[in-house]
This record gives structure tokens, sequence and C-alpha cells, in this order.
């Protein structure tokens, strides 16, 4: 029978990584290492996620989805994708500034790499005081304008600069100019991609004191000049309800404030649940099974599990397709 699942972490070493994500975790890491990012559930072909409670502990994503397919992602969802996991979600912490990048959408992708785009989606967990971030362009501009400014070292006076404080929510759709930046620790629902072009990043070196590749010619190819809009998205958290926060064709995102206990009933999705705690304490309980979800841990929901109940008090982020 299947049940909620829950999976190992995966983390990434980064540059501009910190310590929040080992630390809350409770995962021992070798001193002054930086970790970036947890992969927190992946179908990556290099980094799969693999069963971490009851008995399928030890099956990693992509033989589950073999041997159970639409019971675990939902019929139409495997109709789509097959065994291909179709969002990679992460946790993020930025201890520095995330390079200006951007990501291909899906004809760019497969032309160029056989590949899903990127559309991807953020939630701010924490965010330092003065932290910021970048998310489109500050006006409307043109292929020709970036190319004079970026050889003029001056892309930065065309980037929309942000404020964060915790709870900010932004849409990054494929072809938009974007960076997180330091002090902020994010929860990122993305297209199974691990594909960014960089356009700039501040002129740093690895940790061998080479320069780090930057994707120019991509980038122009890849990137929106006309796309202005902030992405930030307005929305007010309701206790015990599904709050939309974003809806594309990759992915539907709710939040929810659980306060105290709430059942939920999923009959109307043919898909799997995601569920990403991002503050707090909670436990989610189907049939006579009850698992704990702490902050930075995230369950996956089978598809053909319609009802469970959620207890505690915890933010989290509801995703599905």
């Amino acid at each position: 029978m299947l049940y909620p699942l829950k999976f190992s972490p995966i983390l990434k070493e980064m540059i501009w990584g910190g310590s929040k994500i080992p630390e809350t975790l409770n995962i021992a890491v070798e001193a002054d290492t930086k970790i970036g990012e947890n992969f927190t559930l992946s179908g990556l072909e290099n980094d799969l996620s693999v069963v971490s409670n009851g008995d399928l502990k030890g099956k990693n994503l992509v033989e589950l989805i073999n041997e159970y397919k639409g019971q675990l992602i939902g019929d139409k969802v495997y109709a789509q994708f097959g065994s291909k996991f179709p969002l990679l979600l992460k946790y993020i912490d930025a201890n520095d500034d995330l390079s200006i990048q951007v990501h291909p959408n899906d004809e760019l992708a497969k032309i160029k790499h056989n590949s899903f785009g990127k559309t991807e989606m953020w939630y701010v967990i924490e965010a330092e005081e003065n932290a910021s971030l970048i998310s489109g362009f500050s006006k409307v501009t043109s292929a020709k304008e970036f190319e004079e400014l970026h050889q003029n070292k001056n892309i930065m006076s065309l980037m929309q600069m942000h404020n964060t404080q915790k709870g900010d929510t932004f849409f990054i759709p494929a072809g938009k100019v974007h960076s997180i930046g330091r002090g902020n620790l994010i929860a990122e629902i993305q297209q199974t991609s691990d594909i960014t072009y960089r356009i700039y990043d501040f002129d740093r070196t690895d940790k061998f004191g080479n320069p780090r590749e930057l994707h120019h010619e991509l980038a122009m190819d890849a990137m929106n000049f006309s796309d202005n809009e902030s992405g930030k998205v307005d929305y007010t958290p309701l206790k015990n309800q599904s709050v939309n926060v974003a809806q594309c064709q990759y992915f539907t995102t709710n939040f929810i404030e659980v306060n105290g206990e709430l059942s939920k009933n999923y009959d109307s999705v043919d898909s799997f649940v995601i569920l990403m705690n991002v503050g707090g304490e909670c436990s989610i309980q189907f049939e006579n099974e009850t698992i704990s979800l702490n902050m930075m841990e995230t369950a996956l929901i089978p598809a053909c599990i319609k009802d469970i109940s959620v207890s505690g008090n915890a933010e989290l982020l509801e995703v599905y397709i």
C-alpha cells in the first residue's frame, strides 16, 4: 500500500551557500562547507530522491513511478510524463548573491539540450534585514540595448530589485531574468530541469580560483526582453485553507496556514500532491499512518490517497499538477 512518502535530503555545495539547511535538518557537514541547496524532491537522473520512511524506504523515485505509475503520480501525469517526474523542489540558502541568470522555455531547451524548460516560483521562508532579489527587467528593453549595457558592464541598471520579507512569493516564468540575493532562505518549485544560463556573476571565481562559466549567447536567445513584470504575487493567508499563490501549466501551488487540525480531500486532483514545510511543525495522518513534517521537510502524497489530515502549527506549500 502506498502512504505519504518522505525522502532523504540531497545537499548541494555552492559558492554562495551557507549553513542554514544542514543546521535546520540536523545534518552534520564538514566545517566551512557551504550548502546552497537541498533537492528535497528530485527526479533528475543523477540526483534521484530516495524514500526515507516506511516499507518503501530505499526505493528511488523512478523505481516507484515504474512500479505504481498513475497510483503514485496520477493517471494524467503518468500519461504525459511516464517515469520522468515533472517537478524539482528545492530549499535554497543564499548566504551570498546568486548569479544573474535566465532559464530557457520548453522549445529552446528541447532544441539545445533535449530537456524540459524551466519555469519556477519562489517562496521566501526567511529574509535577513536588507535582503533583496532580482525579478524581471526594470523596463521593457531590447537585445540591442542589453548587449550595449553588457559590454559596458552596466546591466545592473536594467535589473528590477525587490526588498524581501518572510512570505513573499515570486513567479519566474522561463525567459525572466532573476537572481536571489544574499540573506534569503527560499523554497523553490520548478520544472524538472537543471539548465541555468548565467548572465553575470559579479566577477567571482570558484574555490580553485577559476572564473565561473557564463552563458551569454544562450542567455541572449532565452531572455524575454519585454518582461518588466515584477512576478510578485499578492495573496492573503487564511487559517486552515488553501490559498493559491501560483498557477501555470506546469504546477499549481497553494499556501496553507495550519492552525490546529484540518482535513484535506483530493478527489478533484488527478495528481500527486507535495507538501513542503516552510515554517513550524506538523504531522500528516493517513488511515493508521502518521508522519512528522518538520521545518524544511517535504512529503509526497500519492495520487491514490484522497483523504489526509494535517495537525500542528505550520506553514505549508501545497503543490500538484
